[in-house]
C-alpha cells in the first residue's frame, strides 16, 4: 500500500509539528487527523503532505483520519499561521482554538450525519484521462459528476479515497458545499436612511477589494441600519458575512434583528456559550457555505467561510476581542488581517473608537465614515450631569438628588437605570473595633460580601467562604460592609421604591441559558421600570422608554496605573449614557463624583469623543506609550516573588542585542493571585517588528529550557498593564 507523510500540528504548548504516515489518498492539508502521541491520543490538523519519509527511525501511523470536518481552507490556515507567528504561539494551539471543542476531541464526532462533498471539476474530461480499464476509477469519476459525501466515495473501492486525494491534488476534484435553494427573499419594509447613514453604505459598497472603514456614530445613530444594509449588499452577490460583536450577552439580540431583516437567510450563532454540538454544527454550516451570516464573539474570527465577502467588527473598541487565556490575541486585528489577506472591506464601528483604531483612521489607513446625529427623528443625545459627593450624605451611596430624579421617572411611567460596576453586595466586609477587612487568603484582593448567598467571593481566584458570625482577629460580631455592589443598590431601592421593585441584571444572576432574554423581555414590554445593572447593560441595548440613567462609582477608573484606563471609562460612561433617550423622549444621565473638577469630567460632559482621542493620541506619542511604540509584557508566576523577578532578570539579559529595550522586572500590580507570586517584565521598542522578534526569540529559549517553578506568559501589545 502506498503511503504519503504528514507534518501535524498538535494541541500543546511545543512551537513544533509532529511527522505520521499514512495511507495516500486518506488525508489532505488542513484535515483534521488523530494521532497517537506517547501515551496518550490527540487531535490534529495537517500541515504538509510528502512522498518523502523523513528521517526519523519510528514513525508512528496516524489512528484515524475521521470525515467529520471539511479541510481547513488556506486563508484560515495563513491566518492562524500569522496568529501564531504575531503573538508567538505555537501553531498547533492556534489551530485548536480555532475549532469547535467537538472537533478538538480524539474522536469522531457523530454529529448529525452531514459531511463535506466532493465534486468533479470537470467529469468528462477526467474519464477521459482514465484508462478504459480502470472500471472502479472510472465509476467513480462518473459518480463525481454531483456532489459526493466521504462515505459514498469508500463504497466505490478500497483505494477510493488515495484516488479522491490524487484527483483533488491534480485540481480535477474539489470541495463543494451542498446547494442551497433558490427562491426569491421576502420583502421587509426598511426605515429610511439619514445622509450620513446613506454616504456610508455608499463608501462601503463601493469598496473593491481590501479597504479599512471606521464607522464613527454617537449612540443611537443607526451604525446597525448600516451594517444591514452593507450585509444585504453582500448577499446579493451571494457572498458571506462575518459578524463580531464583543459579548455573548449581546449575540442573541442581534441575531434576532438580523433575522427579522432577513428572513430567508441561514444565520448562525458562534460563542462559548453554544452547547459543543450546536456550535459545531453552526460552524459546519458556515464552513460548508450554507450560513452567508455568521454572528460571533472572537473565537469566529477564525471560521472557514468559502465565499466571505464583508467583515463587520461592532464595538469594536472593546476589550473583550482580545483574548486573555492560552492563545493570546485580539479579534479585530486579526480581522482586519484576514479582510486583507482576503481582498475585501472590513468595516469597524464604535462610537468610542480605541486609540490604536483612532490613530489608523487619522493617518490614513483606515477611512472614518461619520454618523454624527441620532437615527430616530427627534432623538437628541441625553444631557450628562454631575452630582459631587464630597460634601452631601449620601442615602446607600446614591445622592439625594439622584433618588428624587428616580421618584420623578418613574411617577411618569419612565425606566430608570442605576448603573455600577461592581457585582455583589459590597465590596469588603470588615470590623471597626479592630480593623479587619475581609482580605482573600490567596490574592492580594478582598473577598466581595454576596449576602443573598450568604458568602465571601474572591472575584480573581474564584476562593469562597462563609460569612464569619464574629471578626477573627477581635471577636467583635457586629461587621460592618463597606461600599456598595449590585445586590446593595437592589435591596436599598426595593426599599425606597415598593411599587417599583428594581430588577438587578449582572453576571451573578445570568449565568442560566435564557435568563438574560426573559430579564431583557420584561424590559422592552415596561413590565420592569427600574433596573439596576453592570457594564452588561451598557452597551448594545435599545431600551425605548429609558429616561433616566444614574452612574455610581465612576471614579474608580480615573487614578488606576493603566495608561488605557481614561479611555476605557469614557467609554463606558458614553456607552451607558447613551441608553437614555434613544426614541425621542428626552433622557438624563447623572454621575456621581468626588472629583467633579478632574480635567475628565471637563472632556466628558463636552461630549466631544473626537477631541478626546486627539489628546490621548498627543500624549501617547509624546510619551511614547502604545500606539504609538510597541510593547512586549512577559508575565511569570512563582511560588516566591524572588524566583519571579530572578527569571525576569534572566530574561531580560537574554535580550541583549535585540533592539529593544527591556525595563526593569517590577512586581505586578496584583502582586499575589491564586497562591502564586507574580511580576511583570516590560519590552519596548519604537515599532512592532523588533518586538515581535523578541517575542518569538524568548519563546524558544524558554521552550527550550524550561524554568522550575515558574509559569510565565509571553503577551504581545499587552492590554491590561
Amino acid at each position: 500500500m502506498p503511503y504519503v507523510y504528514l507534518s501535524v500540528a498538535l494541541d500543546l504548548p511545543l512551537p513544533r509539528s509532529f511527522d505520521y504516515r499514512a495511507p495516500a489518498g486518506v488525508t489532505g492539508v488542513g484535515e483534521r487527523v488523530i494521532v497517537p502521541f506517547g501515551r496518550q491520543t490527540l487531535s490534529g490538523v495537517v500541515l504538509a503532505v510528502s512522498d518523502v519519509p523523513p528521517d526519523f527511525p519510528k514513525l508512528k501511523d496516524i489512528a484515524e483520519a475521521p470525515a467529520d470536518l471539511p479541510a481547513l481552507p488556506a486563508d484560515v490556515m495563513a491566518l492562524c499561521r500569522f496568529c501564531a507567528d504575531f503573538y508567538a504561539a505555537p501553531l498547533g494551539m492556534v489551530l485548536a482554538a480555532a475549532l469547535p471543542a467537538a472537533l478538538r476531541q480524539p474522536r469522531p464526532w457523530a454529529g448529525d450525519g452531514t459531511h463535506w462533498h466532493w465534486q468533479a471539476v470537470d467529469a468528462d474530461g477526467l474519464l477521459a484521462r482514465l484508462s478504459p480499464r480502470a472500471r472502479k476509477q472510472r465509476q467513480l469519476a462518473e459518480l463525481l459528476r454531483t456532489p459526493q459525501a466521504r462515505e459514498a466515495v469508500r463504497d466505490v473501492a478500497g483505494d477510493a479515497l488515495r484516488w479522491l486525494g490524487e484527483w483533488q491534488a491534480s485540481g480535477d476534484v474539489v470541495a463543494v458545499a451542498p446547494v442551497r435553494a433558490g427562491g426569491v427573499p421576502r420583502q421587509v419594509a426598511l426605515p429610511a436612511l439619514n445622509a450620513a447613514q446613506a454616504a456610508a453604505v455608499t463608501a462601503v459598497d463601493a469598496a473593491d477589494g481590501y479597504a479599512a472603514f471606521l464607522l464613527y456614530g454617537v449612540t443611537g445613530s443607526g451604525k446597525t441600519e448600516v451594517y444591514l444594509r452593507t450585509i444585504a449588499a453582500r448577499l446579493a452577490r451571494d457572498e458571506q458575512v462575518l459578524v463580531l460583536v464583543p459579548e455573548i450577552n449581546l449575540t442573541p439580540q442581534l441575531e434576532a434583528r438580523f433575522r427579522a431583516r432577513f428572513p430567508d437567510e441561514a444565520i448562525v450563532s458562534l460563542h462559548s456559550g453554544l452547547a459543543d454540538g450546536e456550535r459545531t454544527r453552526n460552524w459546519l454550516q458556515a464552513a460548508r457555505g450554507d450560513a452567508r451570516i455568521v454572528l460571533g464573539t472572537r473565537l469566529a474570527v477564525f471560521t472557514p467561510l468559502p465565499r466571505l465577502g464583508l467583515i463587520v467588527v461592532d464595538e469594536e473598541h472593546d476589550g473583550s476581542y482580545r483574548q486573555q487565556e492560552g492563545v493570546r490575541y485580539s479579534a479585530r486585528d486579526l480581522a482586519v488581517w484576514r479582510a486583507r489577506d482576503r481582498k475585501l472591506p472590513v468595516l469597524l464601528g464604535s462610537a468610542t473608537p480605541s486609540i490604536e483604531t483612532w490613530k489608523n483612521a487619522s493617518e490614513g489607513r483606515y477611512t472614518r465614515l461619520d454618523l454624527p446625529v441620532r437615527a430616530v427623528a427627534g432623538a437628541v443625545a441625553p444631557t450628562l450631569e454631575l452630582l459631587p459627593t464630597g460634601r452631601i450624605a449620601l442615602q446607600d451611596g446614591i445622592h439625594p438628588l439622584a433618588l428624587e430624579r428616580l421618584r420623578a421617572t418613574l411617577a411618569r411611567c419612565g425606566q430608570a437605570l442605576v448603573f455600577i460596576n461592581r457585582r455583589g453586595y459590597a465590596p469588603v466586609l470588615a470590623c471597626n473595633e479592630c480593623g479587619w477587612v475581609s482580605n482573600c487568603k490567596r490574592c492580594e484582593a478582598r473577598l466581595v460580601l454576596h449576602l443573598g448567598d450568604r458568602r465571601l467571593r474572591c472575584h480573581h481566584c474564584g476562593f469562597e467562604c462563609t460569612i464569619p458570625a464574629e471578626c477573627p482577629d477581635c471577636g467583635n460580631a457586629d461587621l460592618k460592609p463597606l461600599g456598595q455592589g449590585t445586590q446593595r443598590i437592589e435591596d436599598a431601592l426595593a426599599a425606597r421604591f415598593p411599587d417599583t421593585p428594581p430588577l438587578r441584571i449582572d453576571r451573578d444572576n445570568t449565568r442560566r441559558k435564557g435568563s438574560l432574554e426573559a430579564m431583557l423581555a420584561q424590559v422592552h414590554d415596561g413590565r420592569v421600570r427600574l433596573l439596576v445593572g453592570t457594564q452588561m447593560l451598557a452597551k448594545g441595548h435599545d431600551f425605548a422608554n429609558l429616561q433616566l440613567v444614574v452612574v455610581l462609582n465612576a471614579d474608580a477608573g480615573l487614578f488606576s496605573v493603566d495608561f488605557r484606563a481614561e479611555e476605557r471609562l469614557f467609554a463606558q460612561l458614553l456607552q451607558v449614557a447613551g441608553r437614555a433617550g434613544r426614541a425621542g423622549q428626552p433622557g438624563q444621565v447623572l454621575i456621581q463624583t468626588r472629583y467633579p473638577e478632574h480635567p475628565f469630567y471637563a472632556a466628558l460632559l463636552a461630549g466631544d469623543y473626537a477631541a478626546f482621542a486627539d489628546e490621548q493620541l498627543a500624549t501617547r506619542r509624546e510619551l511614547l506609550l502604545p500606539p504609538c511604540a510597541a510593547w512586549l509584557m512577559i508575565r511569570a508566576e512563582a511560588k516566591r516573588i524572588e524566583t519571579a523577578l530572578a527569571f525576569l532578570n534572566a530574561l531580560r539579559g537574554a535580550l541583549a542585542g535585540q533592539g529593544v529595550q527591556a525595563m526593569t522586572p517590577i512586581a505586578a500590580t496584583m502582586s499575589r493571585k491564586a497562591g502564586w507570586e507574580r511580576a511583570q517584565l516590560l519590552v519596548t521598542a519604537p515599532t512592532r517588528g523588533p518586538v515581535v522578534a523578541a517575542a518569538s526569540h524568548l519563546a524558544e529559549l524558554l521552550v527550550a529550557k524550561p524554568p522550575k517553578g515558574v509559569r510565565w506568559v509571553i503577551d504581545v501589545d499587552p492590554q491590561d498593564v
